[in-house]
């Protein structure tokens, strides 16, 4: 899967370098067209070789989902500043992984922590929970469940 990945950036600058175009949105291009071309030769051959066609998708996916929650988050923290009235319902939740590698625990509490309203205060010593603060607080069960709907899960789908 690293070979691929690699190959994929060594198609994307070679397309940059024949184009002379030095932006985003070529980078992004050539990143595309290397891993059309990528795809197009793995596609006779075993599972083990697609495995990198089945991530990148999940990869974007993960990455437009928690740019959508973190923009979400931000625009009801700055509601919240900007009115008169505090919405604030402050309140800490033990919230229980699924996750089970120190990697998967990592990203999870990241993405948490850098989600505007939460952060992660501790977990748990046998790694079986984490301990959330939540400025915006009205439900614990649906708490839970957007978490485990959410991150948790595509985390889960883009690391196994």
């Amino acid at each position: 899967m690293t070979r691929q990945f690699l190959m994929n950036l060594l198609l994307m600058f070679i397309w940059v370098a024949l184009t002379g175009t030095f932006n985003y949105s070529n980078f992004f291009f050539g990143f595309l067209l290397g891993y059309f071309i990528l795809w197009l030769l793995v596609k006779g051959e075993s599972y083990e070789n697609k495995k990198y066609f089945n991530r990148v998708p999940k990869a974007i996916s993960f990455l437009l989902y928690f740019i959508y929650e973190m923009l979400k988050a931000n625009l009801h923290v700055a509601y919240d500043v900007i009115t008169p009235n505090y919405f604030m319902k402050p309140g800490i939740v033990k919230y229980p992984l699924e996750v089970d590698n120190d990697w998967q625990i990592n990203l999870l509490s990241s993405c948490i922590s850098l989600t505007p309203g939460t952060l992660i205060m501790d977990v748990s010593h046998d790694k079986k929970a984490l301990y959330i603060h939540n400025m915006y607080l009205k439900d614990k069960d649906e708490f839970i469940k957007n978490i485990k709907h959410g991150f948790e899960r595509r985390i889960l789908e883009l690391t196994r």
